[in-house]
């Protein structure tokens, strides 16, 4: 059963002044919730107590910033449905800088080059492609540019937060940053290639049936700058879906740590656990929410570092112009930048901005068939087996003074935001913030169900190894693993019914 908010957890935390609270969010303009608002907000959300029929508003799972189920891979693409007018235009600019191609420094085009000199990606799309996910290198000719490695070592007492408890001290590779890229620009040498071996396993389901998994081996190839460390941690990602991402950075962190319970005092085998990152942009411990582990606090920081780590380029919340460069790649550092006597950054304030605002406001698709009776009953047992422990259904976003379209709306991503044990079976081994090697933030599943054709793959997880839901499921270890078994014990009829369910989504 899904662990609604206790009323008074609400009370407590909406009564508590907000300068007193590290975990605050100066980024939003909060309008403070009033106690029949938190009641209303406890029963809108609130297990389903029969699945005979959809729950009120569950087609929209955006709120109103919900946006038409498109039939083409454009269907993550558009702007949230409540923006008007100012707001479509922002977005339509932002959209240009997402899709922008960044080219080398020194250029006739001032405004786009400062790319590299190493790189994931020319451009945010080209690993968000169509604004959905990414996928691993699908054969010896295929790039992997919608995924790549992250890379540390192990940190010391000088690495600690002690404004963080529990924070797990960690530090970049020497020579290689923080990630690899595996392009460069010429004169220079990319610093490897991302190679991928699997190993198949069948796992046996009830009624007859065998399903595959493959198990990855991942190897930073062709390493261009010499060994990596003895200590270094690798870590595979793969670009997230984009949609929907203002709504989850609007639901109070208040809400999400309520449902936290990191030394399990229910006893359900559920112990969720918040991610607390250090914001480089608001210099305090704040609640992480985006990326694979949570290791970001808002869009416009994940944005940031994803300009200064992907592509290279500068920006005022990361400034380096020469991007990931180490002080061990001598020839990067030197190469010309396009943050010279012209710009302070290769993408400023304001660009920065609009790609923020373009990032927070891709729509989040209506619902499909939510009355089918097969998507109900797949519902009924998503709740049964558990998953709605993690994957949370419904929240209801602040009251915002500074964004209209997120303020006060009722939600459904299907997380809780939390990091969660996942097993031995996903673990990179590799710590993120309070972050350690097994656990994850529970993914967002709106839109899951329009992958294929989004994306053209049908590929989940972090890394991609998943190429059905199917699969994703059967790997779910830790937390999830009498989750997961409950599917594998499952009639036939009835994992096909749980898959349809998720596919509605």
């Amino acid at each position: 059963m899904t662990r609604s908010l206790p009323l008074i957890v609400l009370a407590l935390a909406l009564a508590a002044p907000a300068a007193a609270d590290p975990l605050d969010e100066p980024h939003l303009d909060i309008v403070p919730r009033t106690p029949a608002e938190a009641a209303r907000i406890a029963a809108a959300t609130a297990a389903p107590e029969s699945f005979d029929a959809a729950q009120p508003f569950e087609a929209r799972p955006g709120g109103a910033a919900t946006v038409r189920a498109t039939s083409d891979a454009n269907a993550f693409s558009l702007p949230s449905a409540n923006l008007g007018y100012e707001g479509e235009l922002r977005f339509k600019v932002g959209n240009g800088l997402f899709r922008k191609i960044w080219v080398s420094a020194p250029a006739s085009t001032l405004a786009s080059d400062g790319l590299g000199p190493l790189y994931n990606a020319r451009s945010c799309q080209r690993c968000h492609l169509k604004d959905g996910r990414g996928h691993p290198p699908e054969g010896p000719e295929d790039g992997a540019v919608s995924m790549f490695l992250r890379v540390s070592i192990p940190g010391g007492p000088e690495d600690a937060r002690a404004e963080i408890e529990g924070y797990l001290a960690s530090r970049p590779e020497p020579t290689y940053g923080t990630q690899l890229q595996d392009f460069a620009l010429p004169g220079h040498a990319a610093e490897y290639r991302l190679a991928v071996t699997y190993e198949e396993m069948e796992v046996a389901l009830a009624g007859g049936e065998v399903a595959t998994l493959r198990k990855p081996t991942y190897t930073a190839a062709d390493l261009g700058y010499g060994p990596l460390h003895p200590d270094a941690m690798l870590s595979p990602r793969v670009a997230p879906q984009m949609i929907g991402m203002g709504l989850l950075e609007a639901i109070p962190a208040a809400d999400i740590l309520a449902a936290a319970d990191p030394d399990d005092a229910d006893g359900d085998g559920i112990s969720g656990r918040p991610n607390i990152v250090w914001s480089v942009e608001f210099d305090q411990p704040m609640l992480g929410r985006f990326g694979h582990k949570a290791g970001n606090p808002t869009i416009r920081e994940q944005t940031g570092s994803a300009f200064v780590g992907d592509i290279g380029i500068s920006n005022p919340l990361f400034p380096a112009g020469s991007g990931e460069c180490t002080d061990l790649q001598a020839d990067c550092l030197a190469a010309v930048h396009g943050d010279g006597d012209v710009r302070e950054f290769e993408i400023d304030a304001e660009g920065l901005d609009l790609v923020t605002f373009y990032s927070q406001n891709l729509g989040v698709p209506a619902r499909r068939d939510v009355d089918d009776p097969e998507v109900l009953w797949g519902k009924e047992l998503f709740h049964g087996a558990g998953c709605a422990s993690c994957h949370r259904p419904a929240h209801v976003t602040h009251r915002l003074g500074n964004r209209p379209e997120h303020s006060f709306q009722l939600i459904w991503p299907y997380t809780d935001l939390l990091l969660h044990d996942m097993g031995e079976g996903l673990a990179d081994d590799r710590p993120e913030a309070r972050a350690n090697g097994r656990e994850w933030r529970t993914a967002p599943l709106w839109g899951i169900g329009l992958t294929q054709q989004v994306s053209g793959h049908t590929y989940f997880l972090h890394d991609g190894r998943a190429r059905s839901l199917l699969e994703a499921i059967l790997w779910h270890g830790g937390e999830a693993q009498e989750a997961r078994d409950t599917v594998v014990e499952m009639p036939p009829e009835d994992r096909a019914a749980l898959i349809r369910f998720l596919e509605s989504l």
